[in-house]
């Protein structure tokens, strides 16, 4: 059958080409006589597509050198605990912005090891914006500060990096790779694989060097992120055809003209979805202009029911996973790099055509 346009949110559509060439060394990689998932991770045929996938997405991101890139098991969600455990010194207090249902999460497992304060929030008005966030309303001496910078299901986005005198920590899942970014800026950078990376079960965690070692010394090993740093990520076996897979991507991405090149081409998609839902009868994003995400673009119909059928009949066109979380409702399309304009085309002229039908 043909491949749908899936416009899930993570996992999320990965790009053709690595599927297929995926599917061509599932059996056998390269000369190796035995397929990636077979490899030991300690042997040097592994060894040699981590060591490249590192160097890979260094080069994507400009990475400096003194930073770590971590590849770590238990998602981004297992970061909400790892940031605090790790970053905490005795006075354990850190700021955060609640700007999302993930940065909700991450507010309420750092809570549990230390003092968080919300310095600004978006929950009353449903994260239909980034908040405003006032210098006076910072803590100058906490351990670290906290934002997430792509926020999936309320599909916002910060456009502009918070400044503050602390460690900066920030959940990029969601548009990790998307667009340019100064690593430089922040202290540490985490993201699940699952939405712009590959597979599910890899997280990358990039730390910067100094930040690392500052846990307790009854922090649980892998728990810790220096046992990750000490070991390559090898202290136990790490998902190593996650890995692998994200270096097939990493590869696309650099094939493509890598992270510049790519974030022109999501400009133009999220251009042409929002330029619609501006402009239609029918169809309206829920989020403020200022503040809308290129990777994931909700929307609505006047009513539930609509929405609801609108979702029965994409399905029969093969455009899939267009549901809007079970918090939100209505509809939401996640964009991400590996969605080609062609998708986006193809949702716009169905909505076109579903407005048309259901007036």
């Amino acid at each position: 059958m043909n491949r749908v346009y899936n416009f899930a949110p993570g996992p999320a559509v990965l790009p053709e080409p690595v599927l297929k060439k995926a599917s061509e060394e599932l059996v056998c990689y390269k000369d190796k006589g035995m397929s990636v998932m077979e490899m030991s991770h300690r042997s040097k045929m592994f060894m040699e597509i981590y060591e490249e996938s590192q160097s890979l997405l260094r080069e994507l991101m400009n990475i400096p050198d003194n930073y770590k890139i971590l590849y770590i098991q238990g998602g981004a969600s297992m970061q909400f605990t790892m940031v605090p455990m790790n970053l905490f010194s005795e006075k354990k207090t850190a700021d955060y912005m609640m700007t999302g249902e993930f940065a909700k999460k991450a507010v309420a497992e750092a809570k549990k090891l230390g003092t968080v304060r919300v310095v600004a929030s978006s929950e009353e008005e449903v994260f239909n914006h980034i908040p405003e966030l006032k210098q006076t309303d910072l803590d100058p001496n906490a351990d670290y500060f906290h934002f997430t910078m792509n926020n999936t299901i309320f599909g916002t986005r910060f456009n502009e990096i918070p400044k503050v005198a602390v460690p900066l920590v920030t959940d990029m899942s969601s548009c990790i790779l998307s667009q340019e970014y100064d690593v430089s800026k922040f202290g540490v950078i985490y993201a699940g694989a699952q939405k712009n990376i590959g597979p599910s079960g890899l997280t990358v965690v990039i730390v910067r060097e100094d930040l690392i070692g500052k846990a307790p010394a009854n922090t649980p090993s892998l728990l810790n992120w220096k046992t990750y740093a000490e070991n390559d990520s090898m202290f136990n076996t790490p998902p190593t055809y996650g890995i692998y897979m994200a270096k097939l991507v990493f590869e696309w991405l650099k094939d493509l003209g890598g992270v510049p090149a790519i974030q022109k081409v999501n400009e133009m998609k999220a251009g042409l979805l929002y330029d619609f839902l501006d402009n239609s009868k029918m169809f309206k994003s829920t989020v403020v202009p200022n503040d809308r995400s290129m990777m994931n673009v909700p929307f609505v119909t006047p009513s539930a029911d609509l929405d609801k059928k609108f979702i029965a009949d994409a399905a029969k066109e093969g455009i899939l996973n267009i549901a809007g979380h079970r918090l939100v409702g209505g509809m939401r399309a996640s964009i991400y790099n590996a969605m080609p304009v062609e998708g986006v085309k193809a949702l716009i002229e169905f909505m076109k055509k579903f407005e048309t039908e259901n007036k």
